[in-house]
């Protein structure tokens, strides 16, 4: 079944991560996030509602994003928003830099058949060993660091209170390498599919289904009723296609220099 487009859009726009150790800037108009040193993208505008004439709102954040000292800062354009702040945010420099398309998936059905290949293991990243590979893997795929031990030890703290509802991270290995890993939040009967990522060595060989499979399962046991996913369209996109996600529309990022 299709989700309607109106229950889509607002599980989208009340899905705005916050990493535990990022620095908010926060009005009921924006939020603007710090992020952590180990982070590939250290400044990002992840939510923009004006109220006030949009021009004014983006030149405050602006000015606010500039005290931070960082060269730029990457500003989100979300489903919900107007399309002419795609104009405003190149008007100022921005440059496209992410196009990421929105998918959901009704879960009354149950979960789809991915065909997940026996050779795969997975694991939840509730003990330090797998964390660790679970942020080695996503660093490497996305450009990110690796954070400190004492922040490793935080994350497996945090994953094993996490657990308790079903929110987590799951790794997949092929002949005992962690090649493939991926994020879920649950939240008002939605699951949040997130951070997705194969090793590009290990593409083609069933680890983005096989962590995919594990968190629709682990949503359904919990009652979600739909899964959430913003993915990268030449990547993710045309697994999420056949695992029966349709798109709802599309979010792009700029950089925009400061």
């Amino acid at each position: 079944m299709t989700v309607p487009d109106d229950v889509v859009a607002a599980a989208s726009r009340a899905w705005n991560w916050v990493p535990p150790n990022a620095t908010k800037v926060e009005t009921d108009e924006y939020l603007l996030l710090r992020m952590p040193e180990w982070f590939g993208i250290g400044l990002e505008l992840m939510r923009l509602d004006p109220v006030r004439p949009v021009d004014v709102v983006v030149d405050e954040v602006l000015g606010h994003a500039r005290e931070f000292g960082l060269p730029e800062v990457n500003c989100w354009v979300k489903l919900h928003n107007d399309p002419s702040l795609h104009d405003v945010f190149q008007q100022r420099g921005g440059v496209l830099d992410e196009t990421l398309d929105v998918f959901a998936l009704d879960l009354a059905p149950g979960a789809p058949d991915l065909g997940v290949p026996g050779s795969l293991e997975l694991r939840w990243a509730t003990d330090l060993d797998t964390m660790r590979d679970n942020l080695l893997v996503a660093a490497e795929v996305f450009g990110d660091s690796m954070p400190p031990e004492d922040e490793l030890l935080a994350e497996v703290e945090r994953a094993q209170q996490d657990a308790v509802a079903g929110s987590g991270s799951v790794v997949a290995y092929l002949d005992g390498v962690a090649v493939g890993c991926g994020g879920l939040s649950l939240v008002d009967g939605v699951a949040r599919l997130w951070g997705g990522a194969v090793r590009e060595d290990a593409r083609s060989r069933g680890a983005y289904r096989a962590v995919l499979d594990a968190r629709l399962r682990r949503g359904l046991e919990r009652g979600a009723t739909m899964a959430l996913v913003k993915g990268r369209i030449q990547t993710s996109g045309p697994i999420l296609r056949r695992a029966g996600f349709e798109v709802y529309g599309q979010e792009r990022s700029y950089l925009v220099p400061l």
